[in-house]
């Protein structure tokens, strides 16, 4: 009889197909760490049903609109902000790509986030990032700063979307066919992975900006406008930055 520790080594490579193999080999092994491993991998095989249930729901755009050709997702991060510019994500992925826990980039931890960024990158057709400064969103406000950093990022594309799925928003300035779709990193997948590159791309460029000038607090809040950080803003006056146009109630 094989040992639980050979069983459970069994389990930990078997893939999702094995596992069910698995549980009817052990059926009838009455041995209670037995009993536990087949319990705790039919939960994680419930779980991933799950998730796959809600990477689907999540693909309804994708499939309504792939008559059209490559569909592409837009999104951004740090319209908000105090500081640090505006960035954008634009992602073609594969028809039923699967990347598991892949949702809105505020929905989700920074390690997850980092994790999906890679991932992103290595399953997608194309990928594009965009970003306007803060001296440019101060010239042409957020707004049309937003959209200059999604035209980037769609331009960057290669091969070409036929059409474009955005969050919220349409985009001027663009020819190809737009579908507006509100809260739409939560309900369009592509959308969900442009806001994940756009968030970690904006996050990292934060970070490398704290470290060149700590008294801030970049690293923490991301720009955004924090007690500490508006403190900060207030003790040691603008960074290069930073948004004049959004920081004249402090200074």
């Amino acid at each position: 009889m094989k040992s639980i520790a050979e069983i459970k080594d069994e389990f930990v490579q078997a893939d999702d197909a094995k596992l069910s193999a698995l549980f009817e080999e052990y059926a009838n092994d009455g041995r209670a760490g037995v009993v536990g491993l087949i319990a705790q991998y039919q939960r994680k095989l419930e779980k991933l049903a799950t998730e796959r249930a809600r990477l689907d729901a999540m693909r309804r755009y994708e499939r309504e609109y792939a008559h059209c050709g490559l569909v592409c997702g837009i999104d951004e991060a740090g319209r908000g902000p105090l500081a640090g510019p505006v960035v954008a994500g634009a992602v073609i992925l594969p028809e039923d790509c699967e990347i598991l826990y892949l949702n809105d980039s505020k929905q989700l931890s920074e390690k997850r986030r980092e994790a999906l960024f890679d991932e992103i990158k290595e399953k997608a057709i194309a990928w594009g990032i965009g970003m306007a400064s803060p001296a440019r969103i101060d010239e042409i406000n957020i707004l049309q700063a937003t959209y200059e950093a999604m035209r980037q990022a769609v331009s960057a594309l290669d091969p070409a979307p036929q059409l474009l799925l955005n969050d919220a928003v349409k985009i001027p300035g663009i020819t190809l066919p737009q579908v507006p779709i509100i809260k739409g990193d939560a309900k369009s997948l592509s959308i969900a992975a442009a806001s994940v590159l756009a968030k970690v791309t904006r996050d990292r460029l934060m970070r490398e900006y704290d470290a060149l000038m700590p008294e801030y607090g970049f690293a923490a809040h991301k720009g955004y406008g924090s007690e500490a950080h508006i403190e900060a803003l207030k003790k040691y006056g603008p960074s290069p930055i930073h948004r004049r146009s959004f920081i004249g109630n402090f200074v």
